[in-house]
């Protein structure tokens, strides 16, 4: 089960790295659209939406990031964030999908619940 672990860490991991990199080119193609336009209210606006866009696109990248850290380090935390996230991830069809049932099916393994609370109890003790 160590193995479904690290595979869903680098899932979610990777997922969110090509989440901010298409919030980057979302930029740039909106930044170039606007240069294009010979409008200079074209220009700002275009600005604005390229901004608000890939800083939504950033935010909601984020957590992926941070859960799949959490994981490899075996926090439940990160299992439980995890969990949310995949749900979330079900409406992205095909490779959110495909990606959030497998990260539900595997983290809500017994064994797997065990090892993050094994894991969580010993630190709590330390």
């Amino acid at each position: 089960m160590e193995k479904h672990i690290n595979i869903i860490a680098a899932l979610h991991i990777g997922l969110s790295i090509l989440g901010i990199l298409a919030g980057i080119f979302v930029f740039i193609v909106l930044q170039f659209a606007g240069g294009m336009s010979n409008d200079h209210q074209a220009q700002i606006v275009l600005t604005i939406i390229a901004q608000v866009l890939t800083g939504f696109i950033v935010f909601l990248s984020l957590p992926g990031i941070i859960a799949g850290i959490g994981l490899f380090k075996r926090k439940e935390w990160a299992r439980i964030l995890t969990l949310i996230i995949s749900v979330l991830d079900l409406i992205n069809f095909p490779i959110g999908t495909a990606v959030g049932v497998y990260s539900i099916w595997a983290l809500s393994q017994p064994e797997i619940v065990e090892q993050f609370k094994k894991n969580s109890s010993g630190t709590i003790q330390n």
